[in-house]
C-alpha cells in the first residue's frame, strides 16, 4: 500500500488538513529534511516545512509547520536561535564539527581567561565567512556540493547578529561549553572556528544543541518517538501550536468580515486610519501585518498607501 492510504493506516485514522507547529526536538544524526519527512509520514500533513535548518550532528528545536503554516516558515527564521555548544580544541576539521575529517591540529590549549578575553571580538553586529560545508549558493552551486567534489570554495564574509556568547564551563583541556544566541544566518560551526583560530588554536564543534528558535522552546519540543505513539488527530491537535505563532515579531490587524472576504479573494481593502503595531504606535510607513478576523487569521497584508494588500492567504478548508 502506498500513498496516504498507507499513512492513514499506519496512524490509524483518517486524513486530516493540520494547520500550525510543532517544536521537535531532533535527534543527532538526522538532516532537517529527514525530520521533515518522518513528521510529514507521522501525522499525514499534505504540507510541511522546517523553521531553520540544523546539521545532522545537532540536536534540539527544530519547529516544523503543517499545512497553511508553511506560509509563515520565513517569519520564523529570522527570529533569535539559542543554543548550547560544545568546542573541541585543538583539531580543526573540514566540516568544522565533528562529523568531518581533520585537517589541522595544534598543541596549545586556551585558558579560561583568554577565551573570556575573546568572546566582546564576536559579539555584536560581526562579519562571518560561513563554512566550506554549508548552504550558501556559489556561482549557483550548494557551496556544500563544492566541497564534496574537492572544489576550491570562496565565500564571502556576512554580516550577522551575536546576541549573547557566554563560555559556561571549562570541562578539561580540550573541551569548553558555551552558550549562544545569534540572528538568522550565523553558523555556530564557523563561530568555533574563528574563536579557535583568535586564541591561537584549532578548534571544531564537538556538540550542539539548539535551545530556541523564535517563539519555539526546548520546554516544549517534541520527540520523533513521542510524536509517534500519539494515538489519533485530536492528541496531536493538542501538541500543535496555532499558525499565529509563528509570526510572534508581526503585528496583528483586526479586520471586520466584510474585509476578511475581500482579502480572501485577493483583493485589496482601504483603511479609513492608519492600523497601530504591538505598543499602539501607529504605523505610517509600508509594513507586513497579519489580518485577523475574530481569532482567526486571514491573511499576509502589506500596509501601504492607506491600503491593505493580501500577500498570503490563509486557506484552512484544504
Amino acid at each position: 500500500m502506498r500513498g496516504s492510504a498507507a499513512h492513514n493506516q499506519h496512524r490509524g485514522r483518517s486524513k486530516v488538513h493540520h494547520h500550525g507547529w510543532l517544536a521537535i526536538d531532533k535527534p543527532s544524526g538526522w538532516t532537517s529534511a529527514q525530520v521533515v519527512g518522518r513528521v510529514r509520514y507521522l501525522t499525514c500533513a499534505c504540507k510541511a516545512g522546517h523553521g531553520g535548518t540544523l546539521d545532522p550532528l545537532a540536536t534540539g528545536v527544530l519547529p516544523i509547520a503543517l499545512g497553511e503554516a508553511t506560509k509563515t516558515v520565513s517569519f520564523v527564521m529570522e527570529g533569535l536561535k539559542s543554543y548550547r555548544f560544545t568546542i573541541r580544541w585543538g583539531e580543526r576539521r573540514d566540516t568544522d564539527d565533528s562529523d568531518g575529517r581533520v585537517i589541522a591540529v595544534s598543541d596549545h590549549r586556551p585558558t579560561s581567561e583568554a577565551i573570556q578575553g575573546a568572546l566582546p571580538s564576536f559579539t555584536g553586529n560581526i562579519m562571518q565567512k560561513p563554512p566550506r560545508y554549508s548552504a550558501v549558493k556559489v556561482g549557483g552551486r550548494r557551496a556544500y556540493d563544492l566541497a564534496r567534489a574537492d572544489q576550491e570554495v570562496e565565500l564571502i564574509p556576512r554580516p550577522i547578529l551575536i546576541q549573547r556568547l557566554k563560555l559556561i564551563e571549562v570541562l578539561g583541556v580540550d573541551h569548553s561549553l558555551f552558550e549562544l544566541e545569534c540572528g538568522k544566518g550565523g553558523y555556530v560551526r564557523a563561530l568555533a572556528r574563528d574563536l579557535a583560530l583568535k586564541l591561537g588554536t584549532e578548534g571544531h564543534i564537538s556538540e550542539l544543541r539548539r535551545t530556541r528558535v523564535g517563539p519555539f522552546t526546548l520546554e516544549k519540543a517534541i520527540s520523533l518517538a513521542e510524536l509517534g505513539r500519539l494515538n489519533d488527530s485530536a492528541a496531536l491537535t493538542e501538541r500543535l501550536s496555532p499558525l499565529i505563532k509563528g509570526l510572534a515579531g508581526v503585528p496583528n490587524l483586526c479586520i471586520n468580515a466584510e474585509q476578511a472576504a475581500r482579502l480572501q479573494k485577493g483583493q485589496a481593502v482601504t483603511l479609513l486610519r492608519a492600523p497601530v503595531d504591538g505598543d499602539g504606535v501607529r504605523i505610517e510607513a509600508s509594513k507586513v501585518l497579519c489580518a485577523v478576523f475574530g481569532a482567526h487569521p486571514v491573511a499576509l497584508v502589506e500596509f501601504r498607501s492607506g491600503q491593505i494588500r493580501p500577500k498570503r492567504v490563509f486557506n484552512f478548508s484544504t
